[in-house]
């Protein structure tokens, strides 16, 4: 059960506990998300950071029309939406660009520590941003069809289709790359 609502309106009425509670609960999750959009875990957990930032200072409403979790997601999603227009002004050196992603890659590797997660995390990050994206909310953030249809702006049932269709794209992608089953 997403208790995020009401850790965050305890935060509102002066708990300062509540916005910990917030941190310790989606933290993980959000830098994950956020990493699938950026590709480099040192800015998406800096992201991350941003996103709990904005719920401290700024403070904005949260009207429950989503889950929590939804809503503070789609917060963070439109920070690192902000960021990567701005990188992309930003131009890299080749010796930085390279030490950017082997920083990240060392680090990620503490996130997906077995082989199949490695395999299943290659093959996802394969899929399209938005494909990628709606699989991450449903099954790894565990979001329902409806909640992750709101943040990505579909309907519940164009998000339902565009799932199963991501489903039998993603097991074939893993197919051929020699993924087994752990039922068979």
């Amino acid at each position: 059960m997403d208790k995020g609502a009401e850790y965050y309106a305890a935060y509102l009425s002066g708990d300062a506990s509540g916005l910990e509670m917030i941190v310790d609960t989606y933290k993980d999750g959000l830098i994950l998300f956020l990493n699938g959009y950026v590709h480099d875990i040192y800015l998406a957990e800096d992201l991350c950071e941003d996103t709990f930032f904005r719920l401290m200072v700024k403070r904005p409403r949260y009207d429950g029309s989503t889950s929590f979790k939804t809503w503070l997601y789609g917060i963070g999603k439109r920070l690192a939406f902000n960021r990567i227009k701005r990188d992309k002004k930003v131009k890299f050196s080749p010796e930085e660009e390279a030490e950017r992603i082997s920083d990240g890659q060392s680090l990620e590797e503490e996130y997906i520590k077995n082989e199949r997660h490695k395999e299943l995390y290659v093959c996802l990050d394969l899929l399209p941003p938005d494909e990628r994206e709606l699989i991450w909310l449903t099954y790894f953030d565990g979001l329902s069809v409806k909640e992750a249809a709101a943040l990505t702006g579909r309907t519940e049932n164009a998000a339902s289709v565009k799932l199963f269709r991501i489903k039998n794209k993603l097991r074939k992608m893993l197919e051929e790359r020699g993924f087994v089953y752990e039922d068979d």
